[in-house]
């Protein structure tokens, strides 16, 4: 797409967004130019942004699969972005066929794209609302039509957090939502971090984001991250592993060493449960 095709109504295509960043950097063809233009200046800022982006696609493939393992069949994905190859319907109705897939964002675009892909997916849903207003998510009619609060459900949260301010409280945000689900239901969340990376970076990346539609990004430190999980029981990210916080590339692989990858060190994840 290019900035001379006529956006489809309520989007914006003065204004780069994250989402259609994402998907730019996937490879992925929703997007425009002021969102290519963006994404080649957060790749000045972060040469491995490639490598960073399929580590945390990675992390979600590997985390929700293993939630239909244990036998989790609702999952809600909260700033879900664009579809691009291998969604998180595809990676659990692989394992569990009858899982419902709940998808929502803020952007409107994200919407549009999915109802085409997901019009002849069974269990799954696509709704246009925002992280830091809970009732839009939960209390939306699609919502309460396909998830069965009575029941365990995975909460996605991948690459959100970082995109809310402190002043927002993204912990409260989450505690909001763990309140509102049952014992036995999953955080799986992943957020960048301003760990190991050179300050001029970090400035450059939230300098990109202050002019994009989420009007802003917040890298966390990995103490900032882990606390996402308070009052949660996180599942080890592999054999041997401390339960705990580890970078995006490193959960769920069969070869951790060969995982840590210097894109992969841009941000930390995990998957915790909520204990009775």
């Amino acid at each position: 797409m290019g900035e001379t095709e006529q956006a489809p109504p309520g989007v914006d295509i003065t204004v780069p967004s994250p989402a259609r960043i994402y998907d730019y950097i996937l490879g992925g063809t929703a997007n425009y130019e002021v969102d290519r233009q963006a994404a080649e200046k957060v790749r000045q800022a972060m040469p491995d942004m490639v490598d960073t982006a399929w580590a945390n696609r990675g992390f979600l493939q590997r985390s929700v699969r293993w939630l239909a393992e244990q036998g989790v069949r609702q999952f809600i994905d909260v700033g879900a972005g664009l579809p691009t190859g291998n969604n998180t319907h595809d990676a659990v109705q692989a394992v569990a066929p009858d899982a419902r897939i709940l998808y929502a964002d803020f952007d409107p675009i994200v919407e549009m794209h999915a109802k085409e892909l997901l019009k002849d997916v069974p269990g799954t849903a696509c709704i246009t609302a925002d992280f830091r207003d809970p009732d839009s998510v939960l209390e939306h009619p699609e919502t309460r039509a396909m998830i069965d609060f009575t029941e365990p459900v995975a909460l996605l949260l991948v690459t959100v957090t970082h995109f809310v301010s402190d002043e927002d409280d993204p912990w409260g945000l989450i505690q909001q939502y763990m309140d509102r689900l049952v014992p036995g239901s999953y955080l799986a969340l992943s957020a960048v971090t301003s760990d190991r990376q050179m300050e001029g970076a970090v400035d450059d990346l939230k300098k990109v984001f202050a002019k994009s539609s989420s009007g802003g990004a917040y890298p966390r430190s990995r103490a900032e991250i882990a606390s996402f999980f308070t009052g949660l029981d996180i599942v080890p990210p592999y054999k041997g592993a401390p339960a705990e916080v580890c970078y995006f590339g490193e959960w769920g692989a069969e070869d951790p060493v060969a995982a840590d990858s210097e894109g992969s060190r841009w941000g930390y994840c995990a998957v915790a449960r909520k204990p009775a």
